[in-house]
């Protein structure tokens, strides 16, 4: 073993053990003395299927047993909802940008938008905008901007974890085998699928979902599979397509037009908006609530 991937192994190590201790899940000799990620990995499949734990409990454990089986294309925020800034506008409204967004990183852009040339840190435009002669209007994001980070798509989950905690990094730029940018990746993403949010079990707590009145689910195209099994106890496959519009354009062989509907995998899928070649909006019930109308493809 390289002493890359036993950092990694005492790493996930120390984090499953600290999940097994909170779920208060005795922790026998032998399981404290392994040093193996695979052997671990088994011991926690067999903890992950104990009946006493709750989902949130399943959820967390499951998310390491994925580490290794997950690709960074399955989770990264994908380059259609991904922000950005361009280095080519007037700096009063690229700094408003960065500042304005909820992120503290974001990739800077020149010319088209996968033309990635930097990483914006908000703590780093701060500095400079707090230094004693700083004038906005004259603020060159180029070169506060740190070099970016290129990482290809196909990148398991264990080894890009293990080369955000080596490199002390925690944003990256996904790019296909054609160095073509698919989108970015952060270490809070990774974290996050081993320990999921911490929220009201009961919440809905997933950006561009919203829970109907009459029990249905209004779903933004972009909403990843995982994120809707994970939240709502589904079992829709994620194979073919990550996102929940790539799997109604897999499962309907089609780019379906507005107000369609397609019934799979125990539940009805209707389409209610659509841009140019995306769908940008679902909403989705139980099949048993369309009056028997489980056929491939109907009427909405």
């Amino acid at each position: 073993m390289t002493a890359e991937r036993g950092g990694l192994s005492r790493f996930v190590n120390a984090m499953v053990r600290g999940l097994l201790r909170t779920f208060k899940v005795d922790l026998s000799q032998e399981t404290l003395s392994l040093s193996s990620y695979d052997d671990l990995q088994a011991a926690l499949a067999i903890v992950h299927h104990d009946a006493h734990l709750d989902k949130t409990d399943r959820d967390r454990l499951g998310g390491v047993l994925d580490l290794g089986e997950l690709e960074v294309s399955d989770i990264m925020i994908h380059r259609m909802a991904m922000r950005a800034v361009n280095a080519d506008e007037p700096p009063e409204v690229a700094v408003r940008a960065v500042l304005d967004s909820p992120y503290t990183r974001m990739p800077l852009w020149r010319g088209a938008t996968d033309n990635i040339i930097g990483v914006v840190h908000a703590k780093d435009l701060l500095l400079a905008l707090a230094e004693p002669d700083a004038d906005v209007s004259r603020l060159d994001l180029v070169k506060i901007a740190q070099k970016p980070w290129f990482v290809p798509d196909t990148t398991n989950l264990k080894d890009q974890l293990a080369a955000f905690l080596r490199r002390k990094m925690h944003f990256a730029v996904v790019v296909d085998e054609y160095g073509e940018v698919q989108g970015i990746v952060t270490l809070e993403d990774i974290i996050e699928e081993i320990v999921g949010d911490i929220s009201d079990e009961h919440d809905l707590e997933i950006q561009g979902v919203r829970q109907e009145a009459d029990g249905s689910i209004v779903v933004d195209g972009a909403v990843p599979i995982r994120d809707l099994n994970r939240a709502l106890d589904w079992s829709l496959p994620d194979e073919e397509a990550t996102t929940i519009a790539g799997l109604v354009i897999h499962e309907s062989k089609s780019i379906p037009e507005e107000r369609q509907a397609f019934t799979f995998h125990g539940k009805r899928f209707i389409v209610m908006k659509r841009e140019k070649n995306r769908i940008t909006k679902l909403r989705i019930r139980p099949a048993d609530e369309t009056s028997g109308r489980d056929q491939a493809t109907g009427p909405a």
